[in-house]
């Protein structure tokens, strides 16, 4: 499993790298609706942000995160622990719309929105510093 995660984690990156032509102020455009607008979920989360994701993408996502004053911070998955288990191979196409400046996984129980256990995968868009003030 820790391997099959780390895979996933590197692809993940090299994507992120990458890029692509994708708003960087708020809001995302498209198809992307606010989180608050789908489920019950506080319109700022302290240490992510403003979130927007597209509906038929969910649980994974790519979720988009915003600091208060509407720039792009992260690129979020979300990953069911069921797929990880199950060694399930995950095709993230989009990518991320700027450079990745750092990873951030960690477990959560579940929540509002993704209520089975998961694992976020958070590309980070800006320094470590600068996540950490998100509040």
């Amino acid at each position: 499993m820790a391997r099959s995660l780390s895979r996933t984690l590197a692809v993940i990156a090299l994507i992120g790298l990458a890029g692509c032509c994708f708003p960087r102020h708020e809001p995302p455009g498209g198809d992307y609706k606010k989180v608050t607008e789908l489920v019950k979920f506080p319109d700022f989360y302290p240490g992510l942000g403003r979130l927007y994701v597209q509906p038929s993408t969910l649980p994974v996502g790519p979720f988009r995160a915003y600091d208060q004053q509407g720039n792009l911070v992260s690129t979020i998955y979300m990953i069911p622990m069921t797929d990880i288990d199950a060694h399930k191979m995950m095709e993230i196409t989009q990518g991320t719309p700027v450079p990745v400046d750092h990873v951030d996984v960690h477990y959560t129980s579940g929540h509002p929105g993704v209520e089975q256990p998961h694992y976020h995968i958070i590309l980070w868009h800006v320094s470590p510093e600068r996540a950490a003030s998100l509040q």
